[in-house]
């Protein structure tokens, strides 16, 4: 059996964490009960709870959520789909996830903000990739790897809508951290053309990024950037506060400029082109640049439907959900007039 999404199977860990901390739960709840008097007194007043039930729901519980985390994983059986042979290449995006992406992506202060801009722009470029291989990669102060680089253009659109602002806590724009990411991100097969796209405001805050971008095209990979905002500035809007804006510390709104000249000059550096995010053409002029790149031979493997056994594990855990709904934590009327366990006397 394999996975899709392999490293998904990390969350598994959870189980063992969510039982651990049940467990603690229930010993600090028979301390407590010990405060009031020894357990088998207490045990008369309290003739309906079960020792057994607690235990066997957390098993059902913690069974479900193990199947659940299997199902995301995607696991796959059975016999896959002729290996297809098509011509295309590896395109890691770097996106920014600065607070300053917040702003306004024109002129008007309240117009569409440069994160949705570049949402929507990197939308219609998957759209356009055919039968290339694409991963992602957010940055601000830090960078993070997103989605590892795949042909799965359904996940990579799931992965592009829930970007925010929020992913990375540290505040800044390390383009070059992020660059250095992406060249670390590429299959090592070096048959394969690949190319960086940057998208961000190019308020760059570390002073690697040229270094970088001549680095990768020394690799012989290309990196493009996608300029976001506008030139005259714009305010960063407060999070949730409608018409209210961040402030330096004497008061006056803080203006973010789409650095212009920067982005050019990684651009320039990485053996790529600078592409305006605000023209009606950008995706357009992005794809006539990906295209001139040569295109190397990628295999693409496909899996039956019957292959994908998702579903299995994902009916396991609504009948143990289901089953542990009509569980309840006390004695069951029926058993009570057994005894399956004697204490022996000495």
């Amino acid at each position: 059996m394999t996975f899709a999404y392999p490293y998904l199977l990390y969350l598994l860990l959870l189980v063992p964490v969510v039982f651990g901390l049940w467990f603690w739960a229930r010993m600090a709840r028979r301390a407590k009960l010990r405060r009031y008097g020894q357990p088998e007194h207490l045990q008369h007043l309290m003739p309906e709870a079960s020792k057994y039930m607690p235990a066997v729901k957390i098993t059902l519980e913690l069974l479900a959520l193990a199947a659940l985390i299997v199902a995301v994983a995607r696991p796959r059986a059975g016999e896959k789909e002729e290996v297809e042979n098509t011509s295309g290449i590896e395109v890691m995006i770097a996106f920014d996830v600065s607070r300053s992406m917040l702003a306004s992506a024109t002129d008007d202060p309240n117009g569409v903000s440069r994160l949705q801009r570049a949402k929507y722009i990197l939308n219609r470029l998957i759209d356009k990739l055919d039968n290339d291989k694409v991963g992602l990669i957010v940055f601000a102060g830090e960078a993070y790897t997103q989605l590892p680089i795949t042909t799965d253009f359904l996940s990579a659109r799931m992965y592009l809508d829930e970007i925010s602002t929020d992913m990375v806590p540290t505040q800044g724009t390390a383009i070059g951290t992020a660059i250095n990411m992406c060249i670390h991100s590429f299959s090592p097969d070096e048959e394969i053309n690949k190319a960086i796209i940057v998208i961000t405001d190019g308020e760059n805050h570390e002073g690697d990024a040229l270094e970088m971008a001549k680095y990768a095209e020394g690799l012989g990979i290309e990196v493009d950037v996608i300029g976001i905002g506008s030139l005259k500035g714009a305010p960063i809007p407060l999070d949730g506060k409608r018409g209210e804006f961040l402030k330096d510390d004497s008061g006056a709104p803080v203006t973010t400029y789409l650095n212009e000249s920067m982005a050019k000059e990684i651009a320039s550096a990485g053996g790529g082109v600078y592409i305006n995010g605000s023209g009606a053409k950008a995706v357009d002029q992005l794809v006539e640049s990906l295209d001139q790149i040569k295109k190397s031979d990628l295999q693409h493997v496909t899996y039956k439907a019957s292959a994908e056994q998702f579903p299995v594990f994902v009916w396991i855990a609504v009948i143990l959900l289901v089953i542990d709904a009509f569980v309840m934590p006390r004695k069951i009327g029926w058993l009570k007039r057994f005894t399956f366990f004697h204490r022996s006397e000495k």
